[in-house]
């Protein structure tokens, strides 16, 4: 802070120091010509240095250690504009080293700044209350870090300029995971998902969608084949592209299996028993693409006495391709 030709002075040394002037050594209180400013603690040569207290008008204030009329050293610092108060080392005027700054909006950062801006390895809470450990740079995570965000992901990787970028880890709140490349923010490149509902895809990403994926299930073989309850059942199922390629990036779908028989109107004198699973009529036929209708039949239960059917499978549906991955929440 530059010293000022006159101003008033309440120092214990005004033997010696003129009217008027800065304190020249020990301690004093000194009120700067524009009354901006007000100063109490010690003087060294007519400059602050050492131990003291610099009031601003508008309610900010420094108070700790000077050096030649300069805040350097340790001290702390508010900013009556914004509310934020720091605490740690100064150089010139700034906060320089390794400090702590706490924003009245709510969250801290702790850690290494320079020239008032966190650059180096710190520990940020935003008002959020999600918490980033890392590096740093002109006040934006840059370089290796790990962020656990309000819903429960959490990631651990590279960051460029305050996004996801490079090589990182998701690990979503909900256990599906992804490792692989990142662009802006978003999966971009090579990359694993692992979704917690079994789904798994190994390959290339764009713009946070799979280029590869597989858009349906495909059952090889024939149309119609017959089933026996008790016995196994194999099917061989492929997973294409809307192109009809196969979908080798993925695995992990579950095929979801049902089964009918077709529905008939029995004469009530008839002793077949097996056509009486829905004697009562509660529940409703549903059209099949054979031409006929067909009621639900439970493929792994058994029935002590009951004839043997010879079943048609009544369909077969798959999940929903892979969910889209979101993965927009940093601050």
């Amino acid at each position: 802070m530059a010293s000022a030709r006159e101003g008033s002075t309440n120092s214990r040394l005004t033997d010696r120091d003129p009217p008027g002037r800065p304190p020249q050594d020990g301690y004093g209180v000194y009120v700067y010509p524009n009354s901006f400013f007000r100063y109490e603690g010690e003087w060294k040569g007519g400059k602050k240095h050492g131990r003291g207290k610099l009031l601003f008008k508008d309610g900010s204030y420094y108070e700790g250690e000077f050096a030649e009329g300069e805040i350097t050293g340790e001290g702390c610092r508010h900013w009556a504009l914004s509310g934020n108060t720091y605490t740690g080392q100064f150089v010139l005027g700034e906060p320089q080293g390794h400090g702590v700054m706490k924003y009245k909006a709510g969250g801290r950062y702790e850690g290494e700044l320079s020239h008032g801006m966190r650059e180096g390895h710190g520990h940020l809470v935003d008002a959020d209350g999600q918490v980033y450990w890392g590096s740093f740079h002109k006040n934006k995570q840059h370089g290796q870090g790990r962020m656990v965000f309000r819903n429960g992901d959490e990631y651990e990787g590279d960051w460029v300029q305050g996004q996801r970028q490079g090589h990182g880890v998701l690990r979503r709140a909900d256990g599906s995971t992804y490792e692989g490349q990142w662009h802006r923010g978003v999966f971009s490149g090579l990359g694993n998902m692992a979704h917690c509902s079994g789904v798994v895809y190994r390959g290339i990403w764009i713009n946070g969608h799979p280029v590869a994926r597989a858009t349906r299930m495909v059952i090889l073989g024939p149309e119609m084949m017959d089933v026996v309850q008790g016995c196994s059942l194999t099917l061989t199922v492929e997973l294409q592209q809307d192109n009809g390629e196969i979908a080798t990036s993925e695995d992990g779908r579950v095929l979801e299996i049902s089964a009918g028989i077709r529905y008939v109107q029995l004469a009530a004198y008839s002793d077949v028993s097996f056509f009486r699973v829905d004697d009562g009529h509660t529940r409703t036929p549903i059209q099949t693409p054979f031409g006929f209708q067909c009621i639900p039949y439970p493929l792994t239960s058994s029935t002590s006495g009951a004839q043997e059917p010879e079943a048609a499978l009544g369909g077969a549906g798959a999940n929903s391709a892979i969910p889209k991955e979101d993965p927009s929440g940093l601050p």
